[in-house]
């Protein structure tokens, strides 16, 4: 594994390219960043990616883009993590605004259909490609096997992926506590210190909002548009066919999620809205990845954390498996989508060096020739 610091540029230029080209949500997002991250440029091994995976499903916010933050401060410290933040959140933010101007003078959005016909089977594969590794590093006895197995059951039925998450940490914890004696048991306990190193009316009352969901919001972006239904369509902020459109958009574009709310924003109160909704919604994943990040290799070395960490590890392969099967339900409808998928997974398994940006550009020109015949 590289050891030495990464340069800024480097930083930059892969978060901006994966920021342009990371579609399919979180899971898909990581899946891309684990491909750069671990297999080609060796940053960090397996063992330590899952870690941070663990870590940010325990924060509120946008995995993908914490993820994404964890990684720039691995590599770079403070400036990094300001860097690759940043540069993975930008392009999407700069292509949802370019869409609400749009959106705001035509009212409606473009016709993109066709091409992410092609790109939703290939980003199945996608996610396999990189659960795969992670799941034999996660899966390290018969114990876990049968944690991460009851998690992703649990995960299935709909059960709410914090609480699988902290239960199987828990459980992990406690079958480890119970074959400890207490002599040892107070030789594993950590000790763990941090040194946590325009403004109209409105713009103010759309930062708080936002501000608030970034700091509270755990889960997917469906999450995301549940919430913003109940905080802002309810309270006639926002009508129920934007919030709708504001979905499609965070679906076929490309980057976090969380940029959808650019889109809201700017129907809220024009590019000043989609400004300080933006600024606020992803403040908190800043904070929250600067205060756990140094944390994480000091979870790993306390045998009582690691214990929990293993737990939380092995339940966050269930919930990716869970996102990739009830992706797969709502993506492999016909012969078409079955043939993208089959290709595209011979190929990210049979090729792994192929970068996955030629991969979506291909899933997509083949979507949409497609549906052409």
């Amino acid at each position: 594994m590289q050891n030495e610091k990464t340069s800024l540029k480097e930083l930059a230029g892969l978060f901006t390219r994966l920021g342009l080209t990371a579609f399919g949500g979180p899971a898909a997002h990581i899946a891309m960043m684990q491909k750069e991250v671990v297999e080609k440029r060796m940053w960090m091994d397996h063992q330590h990616f899952m870690d941070l995976i663990g870590a940010t499903n325990l924060i509120p916010g946008p995995n993908s883009t914490e993820m994404a933050i964890h990684i720039g401060h691995e590599r770079a410290g403070w400036r990094g993590l300001v860097v690759a933040g940043c540069c993975f959140i930008i392009p999407a933010v700069l292509i949802t605004g370019c869409i609400a101007w749009l959106y705001r003078l035509y009212g409606q959005l473009p016709l993109v259909r066709p091409f992410i016909y092609g790109v939703k089977p290939a980003i199945i594969a996608i996610i396999l490609s990189a659960v795969f590794p992670l799941a034999k590093k996660a899966l390290k006895n018969i114990e876990l096997g049968i944690i991460g197995v009851l998690a992703l059951i649990a995960s299935l039925s709909g059960m709410n992926e914090i609480a699988v998450m902290f239960g199987a940490g828990f459980v992990i914890l406690f079958l480890y506590i119970s074959r400890r004696k207490a002599a040892d048991l107070k030789n594993d306990l950590p000790i763990l210190f941090l040194n946590i190193p325009l403004l109209s009316q409105e713009n103010v009352k759309i930062f708080w909002i936002f501000l608030k969901i970034g700091a509270i919001l755990y889960g997917s972006g469906y999450v995301l548009f549940a919430f913003l239904d109940s905080e802002l369509v309810t309270k006639g902020m926002l009508t129920r066919t934007q919030l709708v459109d504001a979905i499609a958009v965070g679906q076929f574009t490309p980057g976090p999620v969380f940029s959808s709310v650019t889109f809201i924003g700017w129907q809220m109160n024009g590019p000043s809205g989609a400004i300080f909704a933006t600024i606020a919604v992803f403040l908190p994943s800043f904070v929250f990845v600067a205060m756990l990040n140094p944390l994480v290799p000091k979870m790993r070395k306390s045998r009582l954390f690691s214990a929990f960490l293993d737990g939380v590890n092995i339940a966050s392969v269930a919930i990716i498996l869970t996102v990739c099967i009830s992706f797969s339900r709502e993506t492999i409808m016909d012969w078409r989508t079955i043939l993208i998928a089959v290709l595209s997974l011979i190929i990210t398994f049979g090729f792994r060096k192929i970068n996955t940006v030629f991969l979506i550009i291909g899933s997509a020109a083949l979507g949409y020739v497609l549906l052409l015949l």
